[in-house]
């Protein structure tokens, strides 16, 4: 990282006090959270699914889902839970226009998945967001975190090789049948992944029909092998997102 990021981000950190990112309490340093909020901040529990990283005991280490063979990645992860603090600061940088809750949450899942990532080869791809729901909210939240992700770790990321072709509803409410119909077509791949690895980024994994149509998009367009990176991951009987 270049020696004037740092100075940079200093002179910012001065100006502008880090504050958690669950309820803006001012903090001594670009940690995230509060004490009280950190405390709710839950990892992913070691036994949960190999494949695309449900929280639980399964027997073979798959859930229902992934021995269906219904999961078109290699390998879903995700450092925490979606619950608590992290929950409320992710429901915040989506839709309480807080884009500047991107840095936070980018470190923290740059501090997080390093070790992952590892083991995750590829160039970084945000999940995209309509062009509709763009001007809506005025940014992608997957897109900065990934800006982060990627500049932090010094990975590869390309925001042109997937696109979202049509505007969907929210999956808020949906059945899971209903969610995959939603989402279906939903996306298209640019063939500059053909035989490329991939690493989709977004900032929550609930039902994962989302992530699987997008997934399904860019190995239709060549992609050797994609993994999912989010900063969350819901448990089954808590999902209520995309």
């Amino acid at each position: 990282m270049p020696k004037w990021r740092d100075a940079f981000d200093a002179v910012v950190d001065v100006l502008l006090p880090p504050s958690c990112a669950a309820c803006d309490v001012v903090l001594p340093g670009p940690v995230g959270f509060c004490e009280d909020c950190a405390h709710e901040v839950l990892e992913l529990p070691t036994v949960h699914c190999r494949r695309c990283a449900e929280p639980g005991a399964f027997q073979g280490q798959l859930c229902a889902t992934c021995v269906q063979g219904g999961v078109p990645w290699a390998r879903a992860w995700a450092p925490f839970e979606h619950e608590g603090a992290l929950a409320r600061a992710i429901q915040r940088f989506k839709y309480e226009d807080r884009s500047d809750l991107s840095r936070p949450l980018g470190l923290l899942l740059a501090a997080t998945a390093r070790h992952e990532l590892a083991s995750m080869p590829g160039v970084l791809v945000p999940l995209p967001l309509h062009e509709l729901r763009f001007r809506e909210r005025k940014f992608d939240q997957a897109a900065l975190l990934t800006a982060v992700l990627a500049q932090r770790l010094e990975r590869e990321v390309n925001a042109d090789w997937l696109v979202r072709t049509r505007d969907t509803r929210r999956q808020v409410g949906l059945s899971e049948g209903e969610r995959e119909e939603n989402v279906r077509g939903a996306f298209a791949a640019s063939t500059n992944v053909k035989g490329r690895h991939v690493v989709l980024v977004d900032d929550v994994l609930t039902s994962g029909a989302t992530a699987r149509e997008a997934v399904r998009a860019l190995r239709a367009a060549g992609a050797e092998r994609v993994f999912v990176l989010t900063l969350a991951r819901a448990r089954s009987d808590l999902k209520s997102g995309a």
